[in-house]
């Protein structure tokens, strides 16, 4: 396989079991997750340089190679996970095949690369603060983020721990599914009981033309499950909630790397850098405010879906950024999108993004949010719109 977009940092090939949902079957692994005898990078230079090769394979990894499919290599992601767009200092942009012009979105840049550009039939990211969710969108492909805790990140770097959560990508819906079945989780039969909830405050966040193109989509839910209910998420503003999500999230961070960071002094590249500082100068109060703050967020979520809403909401508020973007205006980018994908974050609960159109050239997506542990009714919704 000759990778024409940049998506693998090391190309290799460990077939799968001989049987299983996933046989024949290909996949890249983002480079957060352990391989057996090789070093897991997490887009680093000095982190590759810093560690030495993985004594077993992460479960992660491991249950989709039981289940038949054959691991392919491992895929660029941004560094240390901390971003959002895609844009690596160290080892280049992925190309988005979807949008060549524009950023294919981060931080499992090199697995939505490789889908979109059909390299593999699906590819494993991992999901904190949007990093399958908005490259899914970026890109024209199905992406999931899971509940948090579904499954198990052992032998996977973490960036904050309590958002962290494990998701991958696909062209189709059939295949979407089978990862899931794989990963062990089961469908529902019906989705007729399910109640539609369209999130009008964040709908309202993404641009005119991407609102429109979100229609056709919503459409075929609304056919399939029924007539829609309107309602708005937030008591406050989607600032507010962003910057709850940032804190706790930048606190993780700090506290998950600081002790390397002091020894190694990595050459971060431009708003990783920031962004760490960042994250070294959150103090106990601030944390203790945030903490307080996504406890009274997680319950106002749970109440409004109850056990058998959905919530229906924009991806992201619009298009990929273009290539030749500059830093200001990308970190621009993500922080209006962080006020769509730190819900899901904040709640710990599964959401995928459904391809739904095209603004300006690049993809945008519709994404639907369940309640916690409904992953298996996300995955079925999918086939609703292949």
């Amino acid at each position: 396989m000759k990778d024409t977009v940049n998506a693998f940092i090391e190309q290799f090939t460990i077939p799968g079991a001989d049987a299983g949902p996933l046989k024949g079957m290909t996949f890249g692994a983002k480079d957060l997750y352990d391989v057996e005898g090789r070093v897991t990078g997490c887009g680093s230079p000095d982190w590759a340089r810093t560690h030495g090769p993985a004594e077993s394979t992460a479960p992660a990894v491991q249950v989709l190679m039981d289940a038949g499919a054959t691991l392919v290599g491992k895929t660029h992601t941004d560094e240390i996970a901390y971003s959002l767009m895609g844009v690596n200092a160290h080892y280049g942009t992925p190309v988005n095949s979807a949008a060549p012009d524009r950023v294919p979105g981060g931080s499992s840049s090199g697995s939505v690369a490789a889908t979109a550009a059909g390299l593999v039939d699906f590819a494993l990211g991992s999901d904190t603060g949007g990093s399958v969710r908005m490259p899914a969108s970026f890109s024209g492909v199905y992406g999931i983020r899971t509940t948090h805790g579904r499954i198990g990140l052992s032998g996977v770097m973490p960036l904050a721990p309590s958002f962290d959560t494990a998701g991958w990508f696909a062209r189709d819906p059939a295949t979407f599914a089978a990862v899931g079945e794989a990963c062990g989780i089961e469908m529902p039969n019906e989705t007729a009981d399910t109640r539609v909830l369209i999130a009008d405050d964040a709908m309202s966040l993404a641009g005119a033309e991407t609102r429109a193109e979100l229609q056709v989509p919503i459409h075929k839910l609304i056919d399939a499950i029924g007539a829609p209910k309107h309602t708005d998420i937030v008591d406050t503003s989607f600032g507010e909630w962003r910057e709850t999500f940032r804190v706790c999230q930048a606190a993780e961070a700090w506290a998950a790397h600081a002790d390397w960071i002091k020894a190694v002094h990595p050459a971060f590249g431009p708003g990783v850098k920031e962004r760490f500082e960042m994250a070294a100068a959150i103090t106990t109060d601030q944390l203790s405010a945030a903490t307080t703050r996504r406890s009274d967020i997680r319950k106002r979520l749970t109440q409004t879906l109850g056990d058998d809403g959905i919530l229906v909401l924009p991806t992201g508020p619009g298009p990929a950024p273009r290539l030749d973007e500059d830093e200001a205006g990308l970190d621009g980018f993500r922080m209006a999108a962080l006020e769509l994908l730190c819900i899901a974050g904040l709640c710990g609960l599964p959401q995928i993004n459904i391809p739904a159109g095209t603004v300006d050239g690049g993809p945008v997506g519709l994404s639907v949010i369940a309640g916690h542990g409904k992953d298996g009714l996300l995955l079925k919704m999918a086939g609703i719109f292949g």
